[in-house]
Order: structure tokens, then C-alpha cells, then sequence
């Protein structure tokens, strides 16, 4: 990074990257889970599940928004020498430093299910769907001021990859067409030429 320039990954990229992970781990924790009887019985487990799906989908969705809204209020513009990190790498950074969490998340929601039968899987899956609800909030948050949002790099690594986290000093933003990402953290769809 030559000059002073900093390296910036997306807000929303950094957040959408975990929906498709927890989703898919959670799907198929509780269609394991499903199969035995558990002690509460495989109905209960399944109500039980479809509630924790519902709550933890709305609890991570709402978690930090005033912070998130204050950051992208007080966003400075990216500088000259800055260096935008691509979309593909700032999602695989995310998933291979949280992949361990991510295989304790879904043994313990496979563990579950032997009390509780797709409740643990579900309330996975809740947290996947939370996170790109959270995604889409950002997007339009991003399209209303026609800018998007960046982070530091370095910021996010000591912060825990929480793009909001106390570590997180400001963003950065920059025009609506930078990067490779649409806002939200969509990969960006281009036109066909005719």
C-alpha cells in the first residue's frame, strides 16, 4: 500500500459473509437433528426450533445498528492510495478465520438435537438468515446515501472480523460504483452486451 494508503474490505461483504455458512450448517443440523425422537419429542423440537429461528433471525438483524448507522454517518471519504479489497477475498478471510466456530456452532447443534430434535440447527440457520437481513439493511442504508461503506483491514482483523466492533474506529465510503460488490454485498451483476 503504497503512500500511506490503507487496505479497505466492505461492511456489508464482512457481514453477508457468514449468512450462507450458518444457513447451510443449520439446515443440516436440524435435518439431522430431525431424525432421533430427543427428550422433548420430535414436534416440540421442531415448534421449539421454528421460534429460536424467528428470534435469533430478528436479535442479529437489530444487534448494533445504532452503531452501524453512527459509523456510516461519520464515514470519511477513501483516500487516493487506498486499496479496495475484493469481495471473494474479504468473504474468504472471514470464513477461514471463523471456520473452527463455525464447526463447534454445528456439532453443538447436531449435539442438541438429542434433547431438543432441530432446534440447535434452526436457531444456526436463524443466525444465517439474521445476517443477511442485516446485509440488505446495509444495502439500502448504502443506496439511500449513495455511497458505500468500508472498513480498515487492520481494524477488522484485531476486532475480531466484527465490522462494528469496538476495534472499528470510523468507515470509509466511496461512490456507489466502486468495487466489485452491489450494495448489500451482492456480487455485482453486470450487463450483457448486446
Amino acid at each position: 500500500m503504497a503512500r500511506g494508503g490503507q487496505g479497505l474490505a466492505r461492511v456489508a461483504v464482512v457481514v453477508r459473509a457468514g449468512a450462507a455458512p450458518l444457513w447451510w450448517l443449520g439446515v443440516v443440523a436440524a435435518g439431522i437433528g430431525a431424525v432421533p425422537d430427543g427428550l422433548t419429542g420430535r414436534r416440540i423440537g421442531v415448534l421449539a426450533g421454528a421460534a429460536l429461528f424467528l428470534v435469533t433471525a430478528v436479535v442479529v438483524l437489530c444487534a448494533r445498528r445504532r452503531r452501524y448507522t453512527a459509523l456510516a454517518r461519520g464515514a470519511a471519504r477513501a483516500g487516493k492510495y487506498d486499496v479496495l479489497q475484493d469481495r471473494a477475498v474479504t468473504a474468504r478471510n472471514w470464513r477461514r478465520g471463523h471456520r473452527w466456530w463455525l464447526l463447534l456452532a454445528f456439532l453443538a447443534a447436531v449435539g442438541s438435537s438429542f434433547a431438543a430434535p432441530a432446534a440447535g440447527g434452526l436457531l444456526l440457520a436463524g443466525a444465517g438468515a439474521g445476517l443477511r437481513l442485516k446485509a440488505a439493511w446495509l444495502g439500502r442504508l448504502e443506496r439511500a446515501e449513495e455511497a458505500l461503506l468500508w472498513v480498515r483491514v487492520d481494524w477488522l482483523g484485531r476486532g475480531g472480523g466484527r465490522p462494528a466492533g469496538k476495534a472499528v474506529k470510523a468507515f470509509r465510503s466511496t461512490g456507489i460504483a466502486a468495487g466489485d460488490a452491489a450494495p448489500g454485498g451482492a456480487r455485482r451483476r453486470t450487463a450483457a452486451l448486446v
